[in-house]
């Protein structure tokens, strides 16, 4: 099984929401998982109402640092955090450079959303 890990600063917005579209779309040779190098300690209330929209569940998501991955990842996917993002050893690391929507108004943070549901769904498409 591969083991794939959403990364960002606070595991509030971008990875959960990546990390919840991965968990759609893949099937069970996949495991998902995000985390963030300063977690926040909650998901991003906008991220569950506007993923709540397009037919995700973040209710049961809960952020966490990336300290309590304890296992080895075979693709690393930085969101965006750029040098705060911590080293993790990975067979192969991506950068995605996804703008932070959690500052942005409704119409713009669904544009995030799609943004990321299209390259979570490439991701699966080219691993699997």
């Amino acid at each position: 099984m591969k083991t794939i890990l959403f990364l960002c600063v606070e595991n509030s917005c971008r990875s959960q929401i990546a990390e919840a579209i991965a968990k759609r779309y893949s099937d069970l040779s996949l495991e998902f998982l995000s985390a963030g190098s300063s977690p926040s300690g909650v998901v991003n209330s906008r991220a569950i109402e506007l993923m709540n929209e397009f037919g995700y569940d973040l209710s049961d998501h809960f952020s966490k640092s990336v300290d309590e991955i304890n296992k080895e990842v075979d693709i690393l996917i930085s969101m965006g955090c750029g040098d705060s993002c911590p080293y993790l050893a990975a067979s192969k690391r991506l950068e995605w450079d996804i703008p932070d929507p959690k500052n942005m108004e409704g119409e713009e943070f669904k544009l995030v959303i799609k943004s990321i549901e299209k390259k979570v769904k490439a991701l699966i498409k080219e691993i699997t």
